[in-house]
C-alpha cells in the first residue's frame, strides 16, 4: 500500500446527485399528483424499511435554502437533481403547469445559481405519474411518450435560461426491471413483453425530447441534453467461452439496450433477433427507429457503485417459465472479494476506468461523468464520536479510490467530465428507505431531520479548495 497524489482539473465536476422524490417529501402536493413511488409506498408501505418513505424524505421542499447553504459550506460545484413531473403538472393530458410547484424550483435554481453551484436537471428519475401508471401502464403507452413530450416542452420554457445542462431519464432501465422483469416490486407482475415495451418508449421519449431541445434551439444558447445510464460493469467468472458469452448476453439484454439507442442511436441486430426468437412481443414502427436514428444524447452520466459477475448457467430453464434474460446466465459471486456488507455490493473501483475505456472504443469517446458513486452504510451512529460526529473514513476510502480511477480514465484519454457523488445529504432509497446512509451530510430522523456534517463533508471540501486527491493503493492498482 502506498499513497499517490493526483491533481484534480480545474474544469472537472465535483458534486453529488439527489432525486426530487427522494428528498422533497409531499410538502405542498396536491391530491392527483402522487408519482409511481408514492403509489407504490401507500399501497405496500410495509416493504419500506420502518416504514420510511417519499411522504417526509429530507424535507428539501421546506428547507431547500438550508441544504444549498450546506451544498456551499461542503464544497460542491454541481448539484444534480430531478423535476417531479407529477408534481410540475396539474392536468398530465393537456399539459398544465401547477404554478406553486414550478415557482419552487424557480426559488430552488436562483438559490443555487447564487451560492456558485452549477443545476444539472433531470426530467425523470422514477417519478412518472400514478394517474398515467394506472390509466395506461405507463411506459407501456405511447400515449405517455407524448405526454412525457409536452411535459418536457413546459419544463424547458419556463427554466432554460437558469439551467444548461438536462437529462431525459435517470437510469431509465431500473423501474420495469423491478416490475416486470423480477416482479420485486409494486405490481409484482413478471411481463418480459411489458419490459421491453417500456424500454423501448424511454429510448423513444429520450430521442424525441432530444429533438425538441434542439428544434428549440436550446443547444445554441449553450444547452446540452443527455441521459443518465446505469451500464453494469459485468465480469465473466472466467476466461472460458461460455462465461465469456454470457457476460455477452447479461451486458446485451441489461446495458446495451439503453446504451446503443442513446449514443448510436439503433439497437442492436443481435438483440432485435433474440428478442424475435423468444417472441418478446413489443411494438415499434420503422418512423420511431428513425427518431431514435437521428436524436443521440451531448453527453451521458453514468450511474456506478459495483462490478456485476456472470457466469453459464448450469441448470435447465423451466420450459413453463416465461422468458427472462437469465435464461443465458448466472450469478457468480467472486470469492474473497472486497465487500460493502451493509449492501452486499463488492466494492471494486476498477468499474470506473474500464467503463471509460469502453466509452471511448465503443461509443466515440462521448463526453461523460460518473453521475451517480456512493457507500451506503447501516446504522452509521456506531460511528459517531463524543461530539456525535459520524468518523465516516470508509466513505472518504471509497470516494477517493473510485475518484482516482476516473481521473486516471482522463489521462488515459477519455472524455471524462467529472465525478458526483450519492448523496449530498441522506435520503430515502426504494424499500430500503433510510437503512443505508450515503450522505456527507447526516440527516438525523429522531431530531426533526436535523443536518449534520460528517467528517467525510469536510474532506470533501479540502479536495475541491486544494484540487489535489491524496488516495492509498495497493501498488497494483498505481
Amino acid at each position: 500500500m502506498s499513497k499517490v497524489s493526483v491533481t484534480i482539473p480545474s474544469d472537472f465536476i465535483l458534486g453529488a446527485a439527489a432525486s426530487a422524490w427522494q428528498t422533497e417529501g409531499w410538502g405542498g402536493k396536491k391530491d392527483g399528483q402522487d408519482s409511481y413511488l408514492d403509489l407504490w409506498y401507500k399501497r405496500d408501505r410495509q416493504v419500506w424499511h420502518d416504514g420510511y418513505g417519499p411522504a417526509q424524505a429530507t424535507d428539501f421542499y421546506h428547507r431547500y435554502r438550508e441544504d444549498v447553504a450546506l451544498m456551499k459550506q461542503v464544497g460542491l460545484t454541481h448539484y444534480r437533481t430531478s423535476i417531479n413531473w407529477s408534481r410540475f403538472m396539474l392536468d398530465y393530458e393537456n399539459g398544465i403547469v401547477d404554478e406553486e410547484y414550478a415557482t419552487y424550483i424557480d426559488n430552488l435554481l436562483d438559490e443555487m445559481l447564487q451560492q456558485g453551484i452549477e443545476p444539472m436537471l433531470c426530467l425523470e428519475h422514477y417519478e412518472l405519474p400514478a394517474y398515467l401508471f394506472e390509466k395506461y401502464q405507463g411506459w407501456s403507452s405511447k400515449h405517455v411518450v407524448e405526454r412525457y413530450v409536452l411535459y418536457a416542452q413546459a419544463v424547458f420554457a419556463r427554466y432554460a435560461g437558469k439551467v444548461k445542462r438536462w437529462f431525459t431519464f435517470n437510469e431509465p432501465i431500473v423501474v420495469q426491471t423491478r416490475i416486470y422483469l423480477d416482479a420485486l416490486r409494486y405490481p409484482y407482475e413478471q411481463n418480459t413483453h411489458t419490459w421491453m415495451q417500456w424500454n423501448h418508449h424511454k429510448n423513444l421519449a429520450t430521442a424525441k425530447v432530444v429533438q425538441l431541445f434542439r428544434q428549440k434551439g436550446y443547444h445554441q444558447q449553450g444547452g446540452s441534453i443527455g441521459v443518465i445510464l446505469n451500464p453494469e460493469v459485468t465480469y465473466p467468472r472466467s476466461s472460458a467461452a461460455h462465461d465469456v458469452e454470457a457476460a455477452r448476453l447479461y451486458d446485451l439484454f441489461y446495458n446495451r439496450v439503453f446504451l446503443d439507442p442513446a449514443l448510436k442511436g439503433e439497437y442492436s441486430p443481435e438483440l432485435m433477433d433474440l428478442l424475435e426468437k423468444h417472441q418478446i412481443q413489443w411494438d415499434y414502427t420503422t418512423e420511431e427507429l428513425s427518431i431514435i436514428r437521428d436524436n443521440t444524447v451531448d453527453e451521458v452520466g453514468i450511474n456506478l457503485y459495483y462490478p456485476h459477475r456472470v457466469k453459464a448457467p448450469s441448470r435447465e430453464w423451466n420450459k413453463n417459465t416465461p422468458f427472462h434474460p437469465a435464461y443465458y446466465y448466472e450469478p457468480f459471486e467472486l470469492p474473497g472479494r472486497r465487500m460493502n456488507k451493509s449492501r452486499g455490493w463488492e466494492i471494486n473501483p476498477r468499474i470506473i476506468y474500464d467503463m471509460a475505456m469502453r466509452l471511448k472504443s465503443e461509443y466515440g469517446n462521448i463526453p461523460w461523468f460518473v453521475a451517480e458513486n456512493g457507500m451506503g452504510i447501516e446504522n452509521e451512529g456506531q460511528f459517531k464520536d463524543s461530539s456525535g460526529v459520524v468518523q465516516d473514513d470508509y466513505r472518504i476510502a471509497f470516494i477517493a479510490e473510485h475518484l482516482y480511477w476516473a481521473l486516471k480514465a482522463r489521462e488515459a484519454g477519455a472524455d471524462c467530465r467529472g465525478y458526483m457523488l450519492w448523496a449530498f445529504t441522506d435520503n430515502v432509497s426504494p424499500m430500503n428507505a433510510f437503512k443505508n446512509r450515503y450522505g456527507l451530510i447526516e440527516i438525523d430522523l429522531d431530531q426533526d431531520r436535523q443536518r449534520r456534517p460528517k467528517k467525510s463533508a469536510g474532506w470533501f471540501r479540502q479536495v475541491r479548495d486544494s484540487r489535489v486527491l491524496e488516495v492509498t493503493l495497493d501498488d497494483e492498482d498505481k
